[in-house]
């Protein structure tokens, strides 16, 4: 019991990670129908650029760990928002009205064209972060000596997690900018005729989904340690993953597939072959869009003819 309750923290915040980089997804599918190859590479950006601010942090002589990880974690935000923003005014935009398999390859270059700058501009190496956070609570001990922790670097993770998808829903469902976004999910044309700027609302939509995956950045650079620069291909292909399994589209779907993958991954980690997690992960995908290929909060996408 102990063991399992164990694997369900780990399981938990890997899944928080997943599910944020997700939504970025899930987001810009919604409203262009497009999925975003490269965001998985924003998110390695974001991962950098958390290395990148907490070296600048120590030579300005932060040495608070709250002030610290903040300013890491704005400052990422920011900056890889602007990636995604570049990204979608010159891959993107351009390729806007032409077939979904043009967008599609340029997607796929500009996620081969990330890898290799970063590459170019950090170094094939590992990059390490010492541990900022340290310490947790003993939630439960076996006789034996066995501990379950909850790490307070988890709680961080999995609460900033909850506040980010509870108010990016707040964000979509109230506010003029969710309704814009909703709008033009509905249709682009009439959208645009009714006085919604279109390009405008696309812009920050990438925006968005890039600062949500650096923070998704920082926190694995937080939790791991160490980083390099292929990081962003496996996690973007998992929070591809977990949109497609909680349905695409969905924000909630998003976060609850996200969740799900990190469970998968955890409990198979723990109770059969760890080379294998990722064989798991999938495998649940293949059923999933068999028996509901809308996945599991999605809805039936209806074409109009």
């Amino acid at each position: 019991m102990e063991y399992f309750l164990q694997q369900l923290i780990n399981g938990l915040t890997l899944g928080a990670i997943y599910g944020l980089i997700a939504i970025g997804y899930t987001m810009v599918y919604g409203i262009i129908g497009m999925i975003n190859f490269a965001h998985g590479d924003i998110y390695m950006i974001g991962a950098f650029m958390a290395i990148i601010w907490f070296l600048v942090t120590g030579l300005l002589g932060i040495t608070w760990v709250p002030l610290a990880i903040l300013v890491m974690l704005v400052l990422s935000m920011i900056f890889t928002a602007t990636y995604g923003w570049t990204i979608e005014r010159f891959a993107y935009k351009p390729l806007r009205g032409s077939q979904r398999l043009a967008a599609l390859i340029s997607a796929i270059g500009m996620s081969i064209f990330l890898e290799n700058y970063v590459q170019l501009l950090q170094g094939a190496r590992v990059k390490p972060l010492q541990p900022m956070v340290q310490g947790g609570i003993a939630v439960m001990e076996r006789a034996d000596g066995f501990v379950v922790n909850l790490s307070y670097l988890q709680i961080i993770i999995m609460a900033l997690t909850l506040a980010l998808m509870l108010g990016f829903s707040q964000l979509i469902s109230r506010t003029e900018l969710g309704r814009r976004q909703r709008a033009c999910e509905q249709d682009q044309t009439m959208a645009a005729l009714l006085g919604v700027d279109v390009d405008r609302t696309i812009s920050i939509t990438f925006v968005i989904g890039a600062a949500l995956a650096a923070v998704a950045g920082v926190m694995v650079t937080l939790y791991y340690g160490v980083i390099d620069f292929y990081i962003g291909f496996l996690a973007g292909l998992k929070a591809f993953t977990a949109a497609v399994l909680g349905g695409i589209g969905s924000i909630t779907g998003a976060m609850v597939g996200g969740l799900l993958i990190g469970l998968i991954e955890a409990y198979w980690s723990a109770y059969f072959s760890v080379e294998y997690k990722d064989v798991a992960a999938f495998s649940i995908l293949v059923l999933v869009l068999i028996f509901r290929p809308y996945g599991i909060l999605g809805k039936p996408e209806i074409e109009k003819v």
